[in-house]
């Protein structure tokens, strides 16, 4: 037998191997996540509350009558949510480009960059939305917003922008010092190579805690119903309130569970790809 059929028999046998130990893996993971959902599941269900539990928080009928408004309700915060998050995106890139300049004459705008970051970043999301959703509109101030879903979007806009623009600073400062002076040393301006070698790769590097920023937004969204706004949080709220049981708050639940998990299961992907792509 030559030395190449030999070769190849090892390779099949170690891949044939590799096959098993993939199957034994996956068999045990599924028979564990059995057991422990099975364990778990048996654990509540068998609760001497559980029956007060279903029929205060797992309503069918309850569920069926509530879902229409409070499926209404959501389409206002994946409305707000998209607006909010392009503004951030926006909002946080100018920010960190004052604050990563080196210009001389920039020193007051940087400061208050600075300052910005410091401030919003500094307060809770919830309090900022009381303090801009209720603060604005008692100046009587001619000229300023007070329907309060630009009030709440203006307060999210704000505060995710002051983390997202130390998002992007961050992907800003981890890109090597060489590759600026070799774009610089080829004839490009400081702002050409900002704007064609670093940000390009600082965009990259920084999409999945990005991500991981407007998971979060999705979710603070339903801050913005302390200012009145019937979204879906809100409208559940009432029907509760209304009915003393908890059915469309799980509702309103599962809304938000459609649009985080999938974002969430995206953000592993893109996490993943961005390590592959860097070799780690």
């Amino acid at each position: 037998m030559s030395d190449t059929a030999v070769i190849s028999d090892r390779r099949l046998e170690r891949e044939a191997a590799r096959r098993r130990q993939s199957r034994r893996g996956q068999a045990i993971a599924a028979t564990s996540t059995v057991v422990v959902l099975g364990g778990l599941a048996a654990w509540i269900l068998t609760s001497p509350g559980w029956p007060a539990v279903r029929e205060t928080f797992f309503n069918w009928e309850v569920f069926k009558e509530s879902f229409p408004d409070v499926l209404s309700g959501f389409w206002l915060d994946v409305k707000l949510f998209v607006i909010v998050e392009i503004a951030v995106l926006i909002v946080g890139l100018v920010v960190a480009l004052v604050r990563t300049s080196r210009v001389p004459a920039l020193f007051p705008v940087r400061m208050l960059a600075t300052v910005f970051v410091d401030l919003f970043r500094g307060i809770p999301t919830i309090l900022l939305v009381y303090l801009i959703g209720f603060g604005i509109p008692a100046l009587r101030l001619s000229g300023l917003p007070t329907d309060p879903v630009v009030l709440g979007g203006l307060a999210l806009t704000l505060s995710y922008s002051a983390y997202v623009a130390e998002v992007y600073r961050a992907g800003i400062d981890s890109v090597s010092s060489g590759q600026r002076a070799a774009a610089l040393a080829v004839g490009l301006t400081p702002r050409q190579t900002m704007r064609f070698v670093v940000l390009p790769q600082a965009v990259r590097r920084v999409v999945p805690p990005l991500m991981n920023d407007f998971i979060s937004l999705q979710k603070d969204v339903a801050l913005v119903s302390i200012l009145g706004p019937q979204e879906a949080f809100r409208v559940a709220q009432i029907d509760a309130s209304s009915t003393f049981n908890y059915t469309p708050l799980v509702a309103a639940a599962l809304l938000y569970l459609c649009v985080t998990i999938p974002m969430a299961r995206i953000t592993d992907r893109v996490t993943r790809r961005t390590r592959e792509a860097r070799g780690l």
